[in-house]
C-alpha cells in the first residue's frame, strides 16, 4: 500500500528495539523456530510447556509469565515486558505474529460461532475430504460440526435454557477443535445488533427487534459460552481473574445495521442518533451483555456515530464500555473497519498511522485488519494496524504504553482461557465431542421450538400421516441447499436435511397428491451482510406459482417461508385456498426435521415473531436511513417497531404466533401499588401530553425518579395462570409488558419486561410466577436521556400471541422525597 509508511515502520523499529538480554541456548533457533497454535493439539496444550520452551532454545522457568502460581496481572506484566516495541505491534492485529524470542507463539483470534462453529475466520480449519484426502498433519479428521437455526429462529424460541445450551454446546465443540489444532478460543458472537428496520440484510444473524430480548439472549449465549460450572463469578475482587471456557463477543457495537441500501453502505454511513436512541435501544443489548453476561469481548463498528467512527470513539470505548459497564476483556475492530477510516470515510485525512493510533488511543485493543500482505506461502504477514502501528509510534502519535494497554487487554483474556497453563476438565475433547447424538439433538429441538405458526385456517394443520398417504411438494426452497437452510456464518453441518426430505420421512411424496406443501421465501442472495433489501415482498414469480397451485389443488395448500427478516405475504394469509403458513427462517442442518415434525403433528408449534411483519406499504413511508425510533410527524415517518409504530400497515405484530390448541391467561392480581423513594429528593421531570396536562391543571409534583444511583430494590410480584384448553399438549410463551402512563408524552405504547416458555398438558394448566423490578421494568428513557421511572400509573400486560387472550393490571407507582 503506502510504502513510506514501511520505510517509517523499519526505521522506529531499528530505533526503538529493546536490548534485553533473553536466556537462549542457540540465537539461530530463537530467531527461526515459531509455533503455530494450530500444533498445540498434537504435542503442546499450552503454551507454558517447558519441552515447548525447550525446543525454542528457552528455559521456561527464566519467564515469570509462565510461573501458574502468580496471579494473571502480573504474568500479563512480566510478559509484554519481555517485547520489543515492534514485536508487541505485530500483535495488534488478528493474525498476531507472537514473539518467539520470548516464547510467545503466534495467534489466530479470529473464529465465528453465531449458530455453531462456523467456517468465516482464518483460526477455523475443518478438513474436506473431496479436496484434501487424507490428513498430513496425523490429527483426527473434523468435516462437520452441529450447525443450530439462525440466531433470528432461535430467538422466536423466547427460551432462555435453550439459548444458554446452544452456547455450551458451541463452546464444547470449540474447545475440541481448538485441542485438534483446527480452531481458536476466541469467537466473535453474537451479533446482537437491534433489527430497527425490516430491510436490513443482517436480521437473520440477529435476537430481533426488542432491545431487552436481545439482551437476554446476549446473557445467555455468552454464559453458555464462558462459564465454567464453579467459576460462574470471581472468587476475588479481580474479576479478569475468572477463568472461561471460551471468549465470546458481543457485536456490532454501536447503532450498526444499514448494510447497503440506495448508495448508503456500512462503510460511510454516520448513524445520526439522538442520546435517548442510543440509550433506549441501540445500547441496551450490550450493556446487558458486559453487565449480566460478563462479555470478555466487544466489537465496534465500521459505521459512524454522529460524525466519530465507532472503533475511534473514546467516549463508546473507554467511557462507556469500560468506565461505566466495566468491561473485562478486548475490543476488537469489525475486519477492516480501521482501514475504512481511511480508504472509504476519509474521516479528517487521516493516515493509516493516525488512524491506527487514534483507535488504538480510544479504547481499540485489537484489529481484524486486511491480510494485504502475505509471504510466498499465502500467510498473512500484515494487517492494517500492524502494517502502520509502528509508523504511529515513531511519528509520536501512539505511545508505547497505549500499545501495552491493548496488549494486556488481550493476555489477559488469553490467560482466562487457558492459552498459557491449559484448562484440565476441557484437556481431553476431541472429535467424539463433536457432532454428537445430544448436540444434533438440541440443534433439532431448538429447530423446532424457534417454527412460528402464522396461519391455521380451519385447523389445516397438523396433517395426519395415518390419513395423508402422500402429498405434492413444490416450491425453490422444497430441495434447498445448505446456504438456505444453513444461512450465514456456518461450518457443515453433521448433517443435512432439506424439507423434502424431511416430509418423506413421514408420507409419500407424489405430484398428484391432492395436498400441496409450497416452499418458498427469500435468500441470501436477497439479504444478507452486505446487502439490504429493496423491498419486502416475495420474489414476484414466487407469489404467480404459490397462486397458481392454490387455485389448482382440490384442498387449501400449505405455505412455509424461509426467510430471515419478514415478508409481504398478505395475499396468503388472506386468501382461501391457501389453508395454514409457517415461518421456518433458515432452521440448520436439521431444519427439514423440524419443519416435518410441525407439518405432522409430530410437535405443537409454540415459536412467537422477535420482529414485526409488515405489508411492503411501510417501508414507502420512510427511508432506511432514518435512525429515530418515535414517529417524525413533520418529515411523515411513522415510528419504529412495536414500541413505537402504530399504523395500519403491520401483517403480523412482534410477538406473534398460533398454535394447534387454545391458551388462556388468568391472573389474581387486579391491581399493585409501589413507593419508590427519590434518592436525595432529586425528582426528575417528565414530558408530557398538552392535552392531559390541561386537562389535569398541573403535573405531580415528583414527576420521576432517576434510576442511575438508584438501589432498585422495589418488585412488582403476581402469577399469570395459562390454561390449555385443547386436546393437544404444547409449549407456550408468555410475554409480560409494561405500559407507562397515558399521560407521558412519546413514550413506548408498551415494552417487553419478561418472558418464559412453559409446557402444558392438555386441558391442564400451569402457573407462571414473575417479579419485575421496578428500575428495569417500568423504567423508560426521557428525552434528555436520562432512564426514570415515573410517577402515575402504569400498566403490566400479559398478551397471547393471536390477541384472543390478555390480561392486564394497573401499578401505581409513588414516589417518596
Amino acid at each position: 500500500m503506502a510504502s513510506p509508511s514501511h520505510l517509517l515502520a523499519a526505521l522506529a523499529a531499528t530505533l526503538l528495539l529493546c536490548t534485553t538480554t533473553i536466556p537462549v541456548a542457540s540465537a539461530a533457533a530463537a530467531a527461526t523456530a515459531t509455533v503455530n497454535v494450530t500444533s498445540f493439539g498434537k504435542s503442546y496444550g499450552k503454551v507454558c510447556d517447558a519441552g515447548r520452551f525447550a525446543e525454542l532454545g528457552l528455559d521456561m522457568s527464566s519467564f515469570p509469565y509462565c510461573n501458574a502460581s502468580l496471579p494473571y496481572a502480573d504474568r500479563v506484566r512480566d510478559l509484554i515486558g519481555w517485547m520489543t516495541v515492534e514485536e508487541k505491534v505485530s500483535n495488534l492485529g488478528d493474525v498476531a505474529r507472537g514473539a518467539p524470542r520470548v516464547g510467545l507463539p503466534p495467534y489466530k483470534w479470529w473464529s465465528e460461532a453465531l449458530h455453531g462453529i462456523s467456517s468465516t475466520g482464518p483460526a477455523t480449519l475443518f478438513d474436506d475430504l473431496h479436496s484434501r484426502p487424507g490428513n498430513h498433519s496425523g490429527r483426527a479428521t473434523v468435516n462437520n460440526g452441529t450447525v443450530f437455526a439462525n440466531v433470528i429462529n432461535t430467538a422466536a424460541s423466547f427460551n432462555e435454557t435453550l439459548w444458554k445450551s446452544i452456547g455450551q454446546v458451541v463452546s464444547t465443540e470449540a474447545r475440541a477443535m481448538y485441542n485438534l489444532g483446527k480452531g481458536g478460543l476466541t469467537y466473535w458472537s453474537p451479533n446482537i445488533n437491534i433489527v430497527r428496520d425490516p430491510r436490513w440484510g443482517r436480521a437473520l444473524e440477529t435476537p430481533g427487534e426488542d432491545p431487552f430480548v436481545a439482551g437476554r439472549y446476549a446473557v445467555n449465549f455468552v454464559r453458555g459460552m464462558q462459564d465454567i460450572p464453579g467459576h460462574v463469578t470471581t472468587t476475588t475482587t479481580d474479576p479478569n481473574s475468572r477463568p472461561i471456557k471460551t471468549s465470546a463477543c458481543c457485536k456490532h457495537y454501536a447503532a450498526y445495521d444499514v448494510d447497503d441500501w440506495h448508495n448508503h453502505t456500512r462503510f460511510t454511513y454516520d448513524a445520526r442518533v439522538t442520546a435517548r436512541d442510543m440509550a433506549e435501544t441501540f445500547l441496551r443489548p450490550f450493556e446487558m451483555c458486559v453487565r449480566d453476561g460478563d462479555a470478555s469481548a466487544v466489537m465496534c463498528s465500521y459505521n459512524r456515530v454522529n460524525g466519530v467512527p465507532a472503533c475511534a470513539d473514546a467516549r463508546l470505548l473507554t467511557g462507556t464500555l469500560r468506565g461505566e459497564w466495566g468491561l473485562h476483556g478486548y475490543v476488537v475492530s469489525d475486519c477492516d473497519a480501521v482501514r475504512v477510516m481511511v480508504d472509504n470515510v476519509t474521516w479528517l485525512g487521516f493516515s493509516g498511522a493516525d488512524a491506527g493510533a487514534a483507535a488504538v488511543r480510544a479504547g481499540l485493543d485489537l484489529d481484524c485488519g486486511e491480510t494485504w500482505k502475505v509471504d510466498e506461502n499465502g500467510e498473512p504477514l500484515a494487517d492494517f494496524l500492524t502494517a502502520y502501528g509502528m509508523s504511529a509510534v515513531a511519528q509520536g502519535k501512539m505511545s508505547e504504553a497505549d500499545v501495552d494497554g491493548a496488549l494486556a487487554n488481550q493476555y489477559m483474556t488469553l490467560m482466562r482461557l487457558g492459552y498459557f497453563d491449559n484448562i484440565a476438565e476441557f484437556a481431553g475433547l476431541n472429535e467424539t465431542d463433536i457432532c454428537t447424538e445430544e448436540h444434533r439433538g438440541l440443534a433439532l429441538d431448538g429447530a423446532r421450538q424457534g417454527i412460528v405458526l402464522l396461519k391455521n385456517h380451519g385447523g389445516r394443520l397438523p396433517l395426519d400421516p395415518k390419513k395423508t398417504l402422500a402429498v405434492a411438494v413444490h416450491g425453490p426452497h422444497a430441495r434447498a441447499p445448505e446456504k438456505v437452510m444453513d444461512g450465514d456464518y456456518t461450518g457443515p453441518p453433521c448433517r443435512y436435511v432439506t424439507p423434502r426430505q424431511g416430509v418423506s420421512n413421514h408420507v409419500k411424496i407424489s405430484h398428484r397428491a391432492k395436498t400441496t406443501i409450497y416452499f418458498g421465501g427469500i435468500n441470501l442472495h436477497i439479504e444478507r451482510e452486505g446487502n439490504d433489501r429493496e423491498d419486502i415482498r416475495l420474489p414476484k414469480n414466487q407469489t404467480e406459482e404459490i397462486l397458481r397451485f392454490a387455485a389448482a389443488s382440490p384442498n387449501p395448500i400449505i405455505l412455509v417461508i424461509l426467510s430471515g427478516g419478514g415478508v409481504d405475504i398478505s395475499f396468503a394469509q388472506n386468501h382461501p385456498k391457501i389453508g395454514a403458513i409457517l415461518w421456518a427462517g433458515y432452521p440448520g442442518g436439521e431444519g427439514g426435521n423440524a419443519i416435518a415434525d410441525v407439518i405432522f403433528g409430530r410437535y405443537n408449534p409454540g415459536g412467537r415473531l422477535p420482529l414485526t411483519w409488515y405489508t411492503n406499504k411501510y417501508i414507502k413511508q420512510i427511508p432506511m436511513t432514518s435512525m429515530e425510533f418515535r414517529p417524525v410527524p413533520e418529515l411523515g415517518y411513522p415510528g419504529r417497531t412495536y414500541k413505537f409504530y402504530d399504523g395500519p400497515h403491520v401483517l403480523y405484530p412482534f410477538g406473534y404466533g398460533l398454535s394447534y390448541t387454545k391458551f388462556l391467561y388468568s391472573t389474581t392480581t387486579t391491581g399493585a401499588a409501589v413507593t419508590v423513594p427519590v434518592p436525595g429528593g432529586h425528582c426528575k421531570g417528565l414530558s408530557y401530553k398538552p392535552s392531559v396536562v390541561a386537562a389535569a391543571g398541573a403535573a405531580p409534583a415528583c414527576q420521576a425518579v432517576n434510576v442511575d444511583g438508584h438501589a432498585c430494590a422495589e418488585t412488582v410480584s403476581f402469577n399469570v395462570t395459562v390454561s390449555n384448553a385443547g386436546g393437544r399438549a404444547g409449549a407456550h410463551v408468555v410475554l409480560v409488558y409494561t405500559a407507562p402512563p397515558p399521560e407521558v408524552d412519546q413514550a413506548p405504547i408498551k415494552q417487553v419486561a419478561a418472558f418464559r416458555r412453559v409446557f402444558v398438558p392438555a386441558k391442564g394448566a400451569a402457573t407462571v410466577p414473575f417479579a419485575l423490578n421496578v428500575c428495569r421494568a417500568f423504567g423508560i428513557v426521557e428525552r434528555t436521556a436520562y432512564t426514570v421511572v415515573p410517577s402515575g400509573v402504569s400498566r403490566v400486560i400479559v398478551e397471547n400471541g393471536d390477541a384472543s387472550s390478555s390480561v392486564s393490571f394497573p401499578v401505581k407507582i409513588e414516589l417518596s422525597v
